[in-house]
């Protein structure tokens, strides 16, 4: 097996296993920023773990399917 093949197999099986294992602490920020937001005016609760973890999952997604395509044209 090349190298490419083997960067692709292991970037999608680590970014799902980050995702996943961060998940259900994501889950937690966001159902306390949904039950507070009327008071978040007043206290320091910020949304912005939450925004970048999105952006996260979604650049993982996006470079996962270049490099599928990618191995795709190469290796068939």
């Amino acid at each position: 097996m090349d190298l490419f093949l083997w960067l692709t197999v292991s970037f999608i099986v680590i970014g799902f296993v980050v995702f996943a294992s961060t998940a259900k602490g994501m889950e937690r920020k966001v159902a306390l920023i949904r039950e507070n937001e009327e008071s978040m005016v007043g206290k320091q609760i910020s949304t912005k773990p939450v925004i970048w973890w999105i952006v996260g999952a979604t650049v993982f997604g996006l470079v996962s399917m270049f490099l599928v395509v990618r191995s795709f044209s190469i290796y068939m």
